[in-house]
């Protein structure tokens, strides 16, 4: 066959996802855990932002901030896991390539947002400790506004940039991406157009997407944690860091793992090690959110139990 005619017939129709690895005899454990995970995932987020809409005494900054963090958990968990679960329930790995470039662009949105998210949450976290008295008037509700929605903006305006550029490059060869999602440098890897921009984009992008905004976090927990180590009380101490462990607890997960995942060498040999880091940043990630704010946070824990004591007296009394 002539390389026209090849290139002809292989024409950028669709993809094919390999992801999590073709064996047959895992395929219902892994639907069925991923199934439980995204169900667990989305009541676990949802009910933290009924209860940061529902109870007066959530309604702070820091909860409004939460309650964004879980709003974006829940968008962010659905742009990669009902396409994994039909894929392990049907058996049909492909996806077209727009349902890819979509796949894509969406969750490049979600990932810079919940990047810039958690740092205007550090920035919360850092004015309350730090500057208690000049709180209230620093942190009202109309920055917390502008502070989200610049969030949400900053991810709208990397991905279109990042998608618009990488939908333009040329395909070609086998359609094969070796991940079960549609990310960047799979996507990459089998472009036959010449990448150097976009390349080059993407570097710029990962210094304003992730890179500064945790620098920003970084910074502001060192002042945190100065601040809370010149509190002469260890009840003080304790009572401090109870505000802001929860935050830091969510920071270190996600870092850690995008750190892992994109820092790690692109080789054969680790390619499965780096699936499954990934699983655990966008899909596992999202899941240990709301149990780490429920369980380590007392405000929190508290607006559910009258949720809870509230459901059962309207149970009884029906």
């Amino acid at each position: 066959m002539e390389k026209g005619e090849w290139d002809n017939r292989t024409l950028p129709m669709e993809f094919l996802l390999l992801g999590m690895g073709n064996v047959p005899s895992l395929q219902t454990p892994l639907f069925l855990l991923s199934l439980i995970i995204y169900l667990v995932m989305i009541v676990g987020n949802s009910l933290i932002v009924v209860l940061v809409v529902a109870d007066r005494h959530l309604h702070t900054p820091m909860y409004f901030f939460l309650g964004n963090l879980s709003s974006l958990e829940i968008c962010y968990s659905s742009t990669i896991l009902p396409r994994l679960l039909a894929s392990f329930l049907t058996g049909d790995s492909t996806i077209s390539v727009h349902g890819c470039m979509a796949q894509f662009y969406f969750f490049g949105l979600l990932a810079v947002s919940e990047c810039y998210l958690l740092a205007m949450m550090s920035y919360d976290r850092y004015l309350a400790i730090c500057q208690p008295l000049l709180y209230a008037s620093l942190m009202t509700w109309k920055v917390s506004l502008q502070l989200a929605a610049a969030s949400w903006l900053a991810g709208f305006l990397i991905a279109t940039v990042v998608t618009s550029f990488l939908s333009h490059l040329r395909f070609c060869g086998l359609k094969v991406i070796d991940h079960f999602f549609c990310d960047f440098t799979p996507l990459l890897e089998l472009a036959c157009s010449d990448t150097s921009v976009v390349t080059i984009l993407a570097f710029i992008v990962s210094v304003l997407d992730t890179v500064f905004p945790f620098l920003f976090t970084l910074a502001s927990y060192v002042c945190i944690i100065a601040a809370i180590l010149r509190i002469p009380s260890s009840v003080g101490r304790q009572k401090a860091f109870s505000t802001c462990s929860s935050h830091l607890t969510v920071v270190s997960v996600f870092y850690g793992t995008i750190v892992i995942v994109y820092l790690m060498p692109k080789t054969p040999q680790l390619r499965q090690l780096n699936k499954v880091f990934s699983f655990f940043y966008t899909v596992l990630t999202p899941l240990v959110n709301p149990l780490i704010y429920s369980l380590r946070n007392r405000e929190v824990r508290e607006a559910l139990r009258k949720a809870l004591r509230k459901a059962l007296a309207c149970t009884q009394s029906s």
